[in-house]
């Protein structure tokens, strides 16, 4: 039986100089959110493991949550952060890439001043160093930024890339134009996958219903398919609008028709074979 794997949630020790994202609507999220805090919750919902996903454009974040990985058997990956337009890129990658739970790399683009953040020569530069050490990359988008990623993931066929949070589409307001559209340009590309992550944060906080996700995770069950989308939470960015066992629920229930093969590996097996976990 394949491991539950939830491929998407964040550890921190907040201080309010490395998270200035969290304004006052998010003020429930400046607390200490650690390993011990999300054991029993994964457990009650029948989770085997997590990818710990970083939260900061520093590099002592990647650190940080290799550390945690190395002290906590559950976090069977970490994607962490790389400065992809430093010089000496090639060589954070080696370091890092010598580190097992390493699986993955993440930059927070949007919340970049540039829409086309990703298409600068220094950018798409580190992206090219990241096959040679069979890193990931994660894309964070918003809707808009979604025709720069089919530019970017176009140049780089062999990359393995993972879209979050189904690009934030506007669920609280019911619109999918041209979000649809753009999602079905991206998931043509074979080399990119989907986590149904981050849905709860983007529809009416503590007052959505299962059917506000159902028109989005219909567009993407639809364009790529059950084994190229994996089962995220978000934690704790996802209690903001939900608790960890709704939010498990969203995808549960909506993957209920499908098989039990496909069933298992929407909710562990495809983050496994993505992220190459052990």
């Amino acid at each position: 039986m394949s491991a539950r794997i939830d491929s998407h949630q964040h550890f921190w020790h907040y201080n309010s100089d490395d998270y200035p994202w969290m304004d006052e609507s998010r003020a429930a999220l400046r607390v200490d959110y650690l390993p011990p805090d999300l054991q029993p919750l994964m457990a009650a919902s029948g989770i085997d493991g997590t990818v710990a996903v970083q939260a900061r454009q520093i590099q002592i974040e990647t650190d940080y949550l290799l550390e945690l990985a190395d002290r906590y058997d559950f976090i069977r990956g970490v994607v962490g952060w790389v400065d992809m337009r430093a010089d000496g890129v090639e060589a954070q990658l080696e370091q890092y890439a010598a580190q097992p739970r390493m699986v993955g790399v993440r930059h927070i683009v949007h919340d970049e001043a540039d829409d086309r953040f990703m298409l600068g020569g220094n950018f798409l530069r580190g992206l090219a160093k990241l096959k040679a050490f069979d890193l990931s990359y994660d894309l964070l988008l918003f809707p808009r930024h979604l025709p720069v990623a089919i530019n970017v993931v176009k140049q780089f066929p062999n990359q393995r890339f993972v879209l979050d949070h189904i690009a934030k589409p506007f669920i609280k307001d019911g619109i999918l134009e041209p979000w649809e559209s753009d999602i079905r340009r991206l998931a043509a590309f074979a080399n990119v996958w989907c986590k149904v992550s981050g849905m709860a944060t983007e529809a009416a906080w503590k007052a959505w219903r299962q059917d506000d996700y159902a028109p989005y995770l219909d567009v993407v069950f639809d364009c790529f398919g059950a084994e190229r989308i994996m089962f995220g939470s978000d934690w704790p960015v996802c209690t903001l609008a939900g608790s960890y066992s709704e939010v498990v629920g969203i995808v549960e229930t909506y993957i209920a028709a499908l098989s039990a093969d496909e069933q298992a590996a929407v909710m562990g097996g495809n983050a496994v074979d993505f992220y190459q976990l052990p």
